[in-house]
């Protein structure tokens, strides 16, 4: 420890994770676990980018936000699994504080944009079922990228505002974080100056990036739902669904364990159950999505087999 190492009051110059398991004959187990869920999801997503790239059929609004997401879900999972993959394999599970900020910072980055990213896609199906006439004009290239880059710029004010935060607070010690991956909840336990400010800062966060667009993709849905409902046809209506249930799969998933992560900031201590969501955060959600959007869509089956197969697609 190091009196001012951190650029402010705090002499703690490097945390220790204590990981997922603290028994040595799990650590080779867990290695070989990780590293396939990790090398599933990176697999699992850039297929899904590379068949939205190949097949002109998934030109569309939708399947642009589909990679978008895809990037985000490969750019999650490996600010946080390549670290706890090291750490399994070596004795030293010390994190620089500096490197701990750059974590936190990144994955508030991603995360924020995959909830925006969600939140756009339920706009898209409201466009394309509620309002089909206008859909090419509302949706064109120029507002995709629009909206896209408006998600983009407002994650990364957020994640730069609570990284800035973090970094004013004091820490004297402890400095072991009951964890595999920093994250504000850990820190603000383990902070010695009070965190009235950074809880404050996240919980006008939280009703900006978690609640509004949950009402939003909640009210997008409620009108596709009376639409779909209004069409005669069983067969209109399975395939008018299909199009929504995927993406109302994911979002159950991200928001419920985002819920469930930042839902005991009052808690003294952390505890396995925190380590169980923050797997099921950013591990399990990010490599079950590809299997998610491509399970009941033929259109996605159609250009994967295509990649793999190196089949030009029909014209």
């Amino acid at each position: 420890m190091d009196p001012g190492a951190s650029g402010n009051d705090s002499v703690v110059t490097e945390f220790v994770l204590l990981g997922l398991t603290k028994t040595p004959a799990l650590r080779p187990i867990l290695f070989v676990i990780f590293l396939l869920a990790y090398v599933a999801t990176v697999g699992g997503n850039f297929s899904i980018l590379a068949a939205i790239l190949a097949e002109p059929k998934l030109h569309t609004p939708m399947y642009f936000f589909l990679g978008n997401l895809s990037l985000l879900d490969v750019g999650c999972i490996s600010v946080t699994v390549p670290a706890m993959l090291g750490h399994f394999m070596s004795s030293n599970r010390s994190i620089l504080y500096r490197s701990c900020l750059s974590q936190l910072f990144f994955f508030h980055l991603l995360a924020g944009v995959d909830c925006f990213l969600l939140t756009v896609m339920a706009y898209d199906r409201y466009l394309a079922i509620c309002q089909p006439l206008t859909y090419s004009t509302r949706m064109s290239w120029g507002i995709q990228r629009a909206l896209a880059g408006m998600s983009c710029v407002f994650s990364f004010t957020n994640a730069l505002t609570q990284t800035v935060a973090v970094s004013t607070l004091n820490f004297c010690g402890p400095n072991v974080i009951n964890h595999f991956y920093c994250d504000l909840p850990q820190l603000f336990q383990l902070s010695c100056s009070s965190i009235q400010l950074n809880e404050q800062l996240l919980f006008v966060a939280a009703a900006f990036m978690g609640v509004a667009p949950l009402v939003l993709i909640t009210v997008s849905y409620g009108h596709v739902a009376a639409e779909v409902l209004r069409i005669r046809s069983a067969e209109g209506r399975k395939k008018a669904f299909s199009t929504c249930g995927s993406h109302l799969t994911v979002v159950g998933i991200f928001y419920g364990t985002g819920v469930f992560s930042y839902m005991r900031l009052g808690s003294g201590e952390a505890s396995d159950k925190d380590k169980g969501i923050g797997i099921l955060n950013t591990v399990i959600s990010p490599m079950l999505n590809p299997v998610i959007y491509s399970l009941r869509n033929p259109d996605v089956q159609g250009a994967l087999r295509r990649v793999f197969t190196g089949r030009q697609p029909p014209t």
